[in-house]
């Protein structure tokens, strides 16, 4: 059944819009006009680029929202499953189910994708591979998972793992962005404003020192060279940055470039650790939601290694997906990868010996993430002050090269 954005009016006379299944824009005017809608526009939602258009002699202007496209966020398809599950453990049929939550979703770019999916399950296929046509939205993990709970026959609690899976990593990556996005601002307005000083301000001011003729000191003359610098070449600064920046992203496509860049990033001083323990909480917790879920070993492995985006740590966990095809225990390639800390090769081999695997990497998960909010707190709260004290040596730096001279010419004068 087509999707349909419609707009019309109310009894009342007031500008209603929205979306609304039909078999066809007739009945979608009958369905409308027993609500005391009555319909002037209306567009069919199709999978294609255009789709048909109804449209009445009342309106005719565009709405320009047609044709942006809503953002879809990890915390919508979080709600969206936990909704779906619900429904599904409540016991109402899955083409029921996906009705409903069509009727509820709030975002319209889910709303046409959970419609379009509802229709394919309504045509004979399968929940996982309807999801699989909208890669951009639904993982690989959440397909496979949803494809295991098919299988299994315990879709609903599949449906739950994997909401509390996608509503934990959208936390922990809210934590983490809020805690960074007061330094970067602080970043931006520091060279901001040490941009301005350097361009606009000191120029002026150093003017003087120029018409003195004076012998001006070390940092004045620093100051000046940079000031002159900054301001008749700003234009290939920026130019250099731009293309740097665009070298750096070409390099790290391609296939060495990403490898010495991720190995790099695993053996940064500061950022390393969190990087490291990032990536571990995240292989480890989808392997247990994987695993609780049914999904084979070696299936569960293959999907990890596409989320962890680390390629050192991806090459770690083919390994060991290797190493598991040939009748190995997970921990031992752990250990002979040097990618993993002991306390999680220990850990793992402890939950392979007593069969309690993804407890304890659920354990692991939940060790390794707190340990990640507390070095990202930790870093924030060392950034601020360190970032203030740049700043300020950098505006004394400024004063004190423009006060010197001053002085000087001051104790000129004054003989």
């Amino acid at each position: 059944m087509p999707v349909f954005e419609y707009k019309g009016y109310d009894d009342k006379g007031s500008a209603v819009k929205g979306l609304r299944e039909a078999d066809s824009p007739k009945s979608l005017r009958t369905t409308l006009r027993k609500d005391g809608i009555y319909l002037t526009e209306a567009f069919v939602e199709s999978d294609k680029k255009g789709g048909a258009k109804v449209k009445s002699a009342l309106e005719r202007d565009v709405d320009v929202s047609r044709f942006i496209p809503e953002r879809i966020s990890i915390q919508d398809v979080a709600v969206s499953t936990r909704q779906l599950a619900t429904l599904t453990n409540a016991g109402i049929p899955l083409v029921e189910a996906l009705t409903a939550l069509v009727d509820q979703v709030e975002n319209r770019g889910l709303k046409r994708i959970f419609s379009a999916v509802k229709q394919k399950v309504n045509e004979g296929t399968s929940l996982a591979d309807a999801l699989d046509e909208h890669r951009k939205v639904f993982s690989h993990l959440f397909i496979n998972m949803v494809r295991a709970g098919e299988s299994s026959g315990a879709l609903d609690a599949v449906l739950f793992r994997l909401a509390d899976f996608t509503e934990g990593q959208s936390k922990l990556r809210s934590k983490i962005v809020g805690a960074l996005t007061y330094p970067i601002i602080m970043v931006f307005v520091g060279a901001g404003i040490l941009g301005i000083l350097f361009t606009v301000v000191i120029p002026r001011i150093t003017l003087i020192f120029k018409n003195a003729n004076a012998q001006l000191p070390i940092p004045t003359r620093i100051l000046i060279f940079s000031s002159e610098i900054g301001r008749d070449y700003w234009w290939a600064i920026v130019a250099l940055i731009l293309l740097g920046v665009w070298w750096a992203r070409r390099y790290a496509r391609t296939p060495n470039g990403r490898l010495r860049l991720d190995r790099l990033s695993l053996k940064a001083p500061i950022f390393g650790p969190i990087v490291r323990m990032l990536a571990i909480a995240r292989f480890a917790r989808t392997l247990a939601t994987l695993l609780s879920s049914g999904v084979p070993l070696l299936t569960a492995l293959d999907i990890v290694k596409n989320i962890v985006t680390n390629v050192v740590l991806g090459q770690a966990i083919d390994d060991v997906r290797e190493a598991v095809r040939e009748g190995a225990s997970i921990a031992e390639p752990l250990r002979r990868s040097k990618q993993f800390p002991p306390i999680v090769v220990h850990m793992v081999a402890i939950g392979e010996r007593s069969g309690a695997l993804e407890q304890m990497l659920l354990k692991i998960a939940e060790s390794y993430e707190q340990q990640t909010e507390m070095r990202v707190g930790m870093l924030t709260t060392l950034l601020e002050p360190l970032m203030i004290l740049i700043m300020g040596g950098g505006v004394a730096f400024v004063v004190f090269s423009i006060l010197m001279p001053i002085l000087q010419l001051n104790q000129f004068v004054g003989r």
